[in-house]
Protein backbone atom coordinates (compact mmCIF):
# COMPACT_ATOMS: atom_id res chain seq x y z
CA UNK A 1 0.00 0.00 0.00
CA UNK A 2 0.96 3.94 -0.86
CA UNK A 3 0.59 5.48 2.59
CA UNK A 4 0.59 9.24 2.18
CA UNK A 5 0.50 12.16 4.93
CA UNK A 6 -1.90 15.34 4.34
CA UNK A 7 -1.68 18.51 5.49
CA UNK A 8 -3.95 21.12 5.17
CA UNK A 9 -4.59 24.80 6.92
CA UNK A 10 -7.34 27.38 4.98
CA UNK A 11 -9.46 29.66 7.10
CA UNK A 12 -12.81 27.64 7.85
CA UNK A 13 -15.56 27.48 6.16
CA UNK A 14 -18.09 24.49 5.49
CA UNK A 15 -17.53 21.50 3.08
CA UNK A 16 -13.92 20.91 3.91
CA UNK A 17 -14.33 17.89 5.46
CA UNK A 18 -16.48 16.58 2.97
CA UNK A 19 -14.93 17.77 0.14
CA UNK A 20 -11.14 16.37 1.03
CA UNK A 21 -12.70 12.77 2.31
CA UNK A 22 -14.70 11.93 -1.10
CA UNK A 23 -11.73 13.14 -2.94
CA UNK A 24 -9.47 9.96 -1.16
CA UNK A 25 -12.76 8.23 -1.79
CA UNK A 26 -12.58 8.95 -5.44
CA UNK A 27 -9.18 7.79 -5.24
CA UNK A 28 -10.02 5.07 -4.12
CA UNK A 29 -8.10 5.55 -0.60
CA UNK A 30 -8.97 4.24 2.78
CA UNK A 31 -8.46 7.23 5.46
CA UNK A 32 -6.60 5.41 8.43
CA UNK A 33 -6.51 8.61 10.99
CA UNK A 34 -8.28 12.02 10.53
CA UNK A 35 -7.74 15.02 12.74
CA UNK A 36 -9.07 18.76 12.20
CA UNK A 37 -8.36 21.73 14.48
CA UNK A 38 -10.30 25.27 14.21
CA UNK A 39 -8.62 28.19 15.43
CA UNK A 40 -12.00 30.08 16.06
CA UNK A 41 -10.06 33.67 16.86
CA UNK A 42 -8.42 33.57 13.54
CA UNK A 43 -11.16 31.70 11.64
CA UNK A 44 -8.70 29.08 10.42
CA UNK A 45 -8.87 25.59 9.96
CA UNK A 46 -6.08 23.21 10.23
CA UNK A 47 -6.41 18.95 9.43
CA UNK A 48 -3.95 16.05 9.31
CA UNK A 49 -4.85 12.86 7.25
CA UNK A 50 -3.53 9.65 6.73
CA UNK A 51 -4.11 7.50 4.04
CA UNK A 52 -3.40 4.22 2.19
CA UNK A 53 -4.12 3.52 -1.51
CA UNK A 54 -3.10 0.45 -3.77
CA UNK A 55 0.05 0.45 -5.00
CA UNK A 56 -0.64 -0.70 -8.42
CA UNK A 57 -3.35 2.12 -9.22
CA UNK A 58 -2.28 4.99 -7.16
CA UNK A 59 -0.30 7.70 -9.18
CA UNK A 60 1.37 10.37 -6.58
CA UNK A 61 1.91 13.18 -9.73
CA UNK A 62 -2.06 13.12 -10.62
CA UNK A 63 -3.31 12.88 -6.97
CA UNK A 64 -1.14 16.59 -6.28
CA UNK A 65 -2.33 17.87 -9.99
CA UNK A 66 -6.18 16.41 -9.34
CA UNK A 67 -6.18 17.27 -5.51
CA UNK A 68 -4.96 20.99 -6.50
CA UNK A 69 -7.70 21.95 -9.20
CA UNK A 70 -10.67 20.22 -7.53
CA UNK A 71 -10.21 20.63 -3.73
CA UNK A 72 -7.58 23.22 -2.85
CA UNK A 73 -8.37 26.06 -5.13
CA UNK A 74 -11.57 25.82 -4.18
CA UNK A 75 -10.84 26.42 -0.47
CA UNK A 76 -7.59 28.48 -1.07
CA UNK A 77 -5.84 26.01 1.05
CA UNK A 78 -2.05 25.75 1.90
CA UNK A 79 -1.33 22.06 1.97
CA UNK A 80 1.63 19.39 1.87
CA UNK A 81 1.38 15.69 0.86
CA UNK A 82 4.10 13.23 2.44
CA UNK A 83 4.58 9.55 1.15
CA UNK A 84 4.78 7.80 4.19
CA UNK A 85 8.18 5.77 2.32
CA UNK A 86 10.02 8.84 2.15
CA UNK A 87 11.91 9.70 5.72
CA UNK A 88 13.28 13.14 6.32
CA UNK A 89 16.86 13.92 6.16
CA UNK A 90 18.23 15.60 9.52
CA UNK A 91 21.15 17.39 10.28
CA UNK A 92 22.68 17.54 13.71
CA UNK A 93 24.26 20.33 14.52
CA UNK A 94 26.27 20.51 18.13
CA UNK A 95 29.07 22.01 19.90
CA UNK A 96 30.60 20.71 23.49
CA UNK A 97 27.90 18.94 24.97
CA UNK A 98 27.25 15.67 24.26
CA UNK A 99 23.97 14.39 26.33
CA UNK A 100 21.61 15.12 23.54
CA UNK A 101 23.44 13.73 20.83
CA UNK A 102 23.74 10.68 22.50
CA UNK A 103 20.40 10.45 23.32
CA UNK A 104 19.56 11.30 19.27
CA UNK A 105 22.20 8.87 17.66
CA UNK A 106 20.71 6.37 20.34
CA UNK A 107 17.29 6.47 19.66
CA UNK A 108 18.04 6.20 15.82
CA UNK A 109 19.98 3.63 16.04
CA UNK A 110 17.71 1.88 17.55
CA UNK A 111 14.80 3.15 15.08
CA UNK A 112 12.77 4.92 16.85
CA UNK A 113 13.50 8.10 14.75
CA UNK A 114 11.83 7.88 11.31
CA UNK A 115 14.66 9.96 9.53
CA UNK A 116 17.86 9.24 7.91
CA UNK A 117 21.16 11.47 9.13
CA UNK A 118 23.16 11.75 6.85
CA UNK A 119 25.93 14.52 8.94
CA UNK A 120 26.81 15.89 11.92
CA UNK A 121 28.18 19.67 12.09
CA UNK A 122 29.86 21.41 14.66
CA UNK A 123 31.52 24.33 15.53
CA UNK A 124 34.38 22.58 18.34
CA UNK A 125 35.70 19.10 17.26
CA UNK A 126 35.37 18.07 20.90
CA UNK A 127 32.48 15.44 20.06
CA UNK A 128 34.16 13.68 16.36
CA UNK A 129 34.49 10.70 17.48
CA UNK A 130 30.51 10.33 19.08
CA UNK A 131 30.14 10.40 15.29
CA UNK A 132 32.98 8.22 14.37
CA UNK A 133 31.47 5.08 16.41
CA UNK A 134 28.01 6.16 14.81
CA UNK A 135 29.80 6.05 11.65
CA UNK A 136 27.88 9.29 10.56
CA UNK A 137 30.24 11.77 8.81
CA UNK A 138 30.97 14.95 11.18
CA UNK A 139 32.06 17.90 10.03
CA UNK A 140 34.01 20.59 11.98
CA UNK A 141 33.25 24.17 11.63
CA UNK A 142 34.22 26.65 13.44
CA UNK A 143 32.44 29.95 13.93
CA UNK A 144 33.62 33.01 15.16
CA UNK A 145 31.99 36.86 14.88
CA UNK A 146 34.48 37.49 12.10
CA UNK A 147 33.73 34.04 10.03
CA UNK A 148 30.24 33.40 10.78
CA UNK A 149 29.07 33.94 7.36
CA UNK A 150 31.46 32.06 5.77
CA UNK A 151 31.00 29.36 8.30
CA UNK A 152 27.21 29.59 7.50
CA UNK A 153 27.38 29.62 3.57
CA UNK A 154 29.81 26.41 4.49
CA UNK A 155 27.18 25.10 6.29
CA UNK A 156 24.67 25.72 3.75
CA UNK A 157 26.45 24.02 1.02
CA UNK A 158 26.61 20.83 3.21
CA UNK A 159 23.13 20.85 4.04
CA UNK A 160 22.24 21.07 0.28
CA UNK A 161 24.77 18.42 -0.66
CA UNK A 162 23.01 16.20 1.46
CA UNK A 163 19.23 16.96 0.60
CA UNK A 164 18.83 18.06 3.92
CA UNK A 165 15.37 18.64 5.18
CA UNK A 166 15.89 20.27 8.44
CA UNK A 167 18.23 20.81 11.30
CA UNK A 168 18.13 20.54 15.15
CA UNK A 169 20.25 21.61 17.13
CA UNK A 170 21.49 19.25 19.82
CA UNK A 171 22.70 22.24 22.65
CA UNK A 172 24.11 23.69 19.73
CA UNK A 173 26.14 26.95 21.33
CA UNK A 174 25.47 29.44 18.44
CA UNK A 175 22.66 31.54 17.36
CA UNK A 176 22.04 30.70 13.70
CA UNK A 177 21.74 33.81 11.50
CA UNK A 178 19.11 35.06 9.09
CA UNK A 179 20.95 33.11 6.34
CA UNK A 180 20.13 29.64 7.12
CA UNK A 181 16.48 30.70 9.06
CA UNK A 182 15.64 31.43 5.46
CA UNK A 183 16.65 28.78 3.93
CA UNK A 184 14.92 26.30 6.38
CA UNK A 185 11.99 28.79 8.06
CA UNK A 186 10.17 25.80 10.50
CA UNK A 187 12.51 23.84 9.76
CA UNK A 188 15.25 24.15 12.67
CA UNK A 189 14.30 22.65 16.17
CA UNK A 190 16.42 23.65 19.20
CA UNK A 191 15.97 22.85 22.66
CA UNK A 192 16.26 25.32 25.65
CA UNK A 193 17.65 24.11 28.88
CA UNK A 194 14.35 26.56 30.42
CA UNK A 195 10.64 26.17 30.61
CA UNK A 196 9.91 29.36 28.44
CA UNK A 197 9.84 32.38 28.50
CA UNK A 198 11.47 32.20 32.05
CA UNK A 199 15.51 32.19 32.99
CA UNK A 200 16.67 33.08 30.33
CA UNK A 201 20.79 33.92 29.73
CA UNK A 202 23.85 31.91 30.19
CA UNK A 203 22.74 29.89 34.09
CA UNK A 204 19.11 29.53 34.02
CA UNK A 205 19.56 26.61 36.68
CA UNK A 206 21.50 28.63 38.85
CA UNK A 207 19.33 31.31 38.31
CA UNK A 208 16.00 28.69 39.27
CA UNK A 209 18.02 27.59 42.04
CA UNK A 210 18.75 31.26 43.72
CA UNK A 211 14.86 31.64 43.39
CA UNK A 212 13.76 28.72 44.80
CA UNK A 213 11.63 27.07 42.44
CA UNK A 214 9.56 23.91 42.82
CA UNK A 215 9.64 23.38 38.87
CA UNK A 216 12.19 22.77 36.36
CA UNK A 217 11.22 22.68 31.95
CA UNK A 218 12.96 22.46 28.80
CA UNK A 219 11.31 23.98 25.46
CA UNK A 220 12.26 22.24 22.13
CA UNK A 221 10.83 24.87 19.45
CA UNK A 222 11.19 26.46 15.83
CA UNK A 223 13.95 28.71 15.63
CA UNK A 224 13.45 32.17 14.55
CA UNK A 225 15.29 35.45 13.97
CA UNK A 226 14.03 36.40 17.41
CA UNK A 227 15.95 34.20 19.93
CA UNK A 228 13.97 31.86 21.76
CA UNK A 229 10.89 33.00 20.73
CA UNK A 230 10.21 30.77 18.02
CA UNK A 231 6.74 28.77 17.84
CA UNK A 232 6.73 26.09 20.92
CA UNK A 233 6.95 22.02 19.88
CA UNK A 234 7.38 20.67 23.02
CA UNK A 235 7.56 21.10 26.88
CA UNK A 236 7.95 19.20 29.74
CA UNK A 237 8.82 19.57 33.21
CA UNK A 238 9.82 17.65 36.72
CA UNK A 239 9.84 18.80 40.43
CA UNK A 240 12.47 20.13 42.42
CA UNK A 241 12.65 20.93 46.27
CA UNK A 242 15.16 22.78 48.36
CA UNK A 243 17.45 20.08 49.28
CA UNK A 244 18.19 19.79 45.46
CA UNK A 245 21.81 21.03 44.94
CA UNK A 246 22.85 23.30 41.49
CA UNK A 247 24.14 19.27 40.38
CA UNK A 248 20.76 18.21 40.75
CA UNK A 249 19.40 21.02 38.34
CA UNK A 250 21.69 20.22 36.06
CA UNK A 251 21.48 16.68 36.04
CA UNK A 252 17.30 16.33 35.82
CA UNK A 253 17.66 19.07 33.23
CA UNK A 254 19.65 17.43 31.16
CA UNK A 255 17.49 14.32 31.62
CA UNK A 256 14.61 16.62 30.18
CA UNK A 257 16.45 18.52 27.65
CA UNK A 258 16.74 14.93 26.19
CA UNK A 259 12.94 14.11 26.35
CA UNK A 260 11.59 16.99 25.35
CA UNK A 261 13.97 17.20 21.84
CA UNK A 262 12.99 13.69 20.85
CA UNK A 263 9.85 13.82 21.46
CA UNK A 264 9.63 17.31 19.35
CA UNK A 265 11.72 15.00 16.60
CA UNK A 266 9.63 12.14 16.38
CA UNK A 267 6.53 15.12 15.48
CA UNK A 268 8.29 16.76 13.21
CA UNK A 269 9.55 14.12 11.59
CA UNK A 270 6.12 12.00 11.65
CA UNK A 271 4.78 15.39 10.00
CA UNK A 272 2.65 15.76 13.09
CA UNK A 273 3.23 19.69 13.63
CA UNK A 274 1.81 22.89 11.61
CA UNK A 275 2.70 26.48 12.41
CA UNK A 276 0.39 29.29 12.26
CA UNK A 277 1.20 32.92 13.42
CA UNK A 278 4.48 31.63 15.61
CA UNK A 279 2.01 28.97 17.09
CA UNK A 280 1.91 25.19 16.65
CA UNK A 281 -0.96 22.44 16.07
CA UNK A 282 0.49 19.62 17.35
CA UNK A 283 -1.44 16.23 16.18
CA UNK A 284 -1.63 13.21 18.25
Amino acid sequence: MNHITLLIHCKDSPGIIASVTSFIHHFKGNIVYIDQHVDRQENVFFMRLEGEFDQNSFSYTSFKTDFQTIVATKFEMQWQIHPASVKPNMAVFVSKYDHCLYDILGRYQAGELSVNIPLIISNHNDLSHIAQNFEIPFYHIPVTKETKNKAEKKQLELLKSHDIDFIVLARYMQIVSELVINEYTDNIINIHHSFLPAFVGAKPYHAAFARGVKIIGATSHYVTEELDQGPIIEQDITRVTHSHTVKDFLAKGRDLEKIVLSRAIKLHANRKTMVYNNKTVVFS
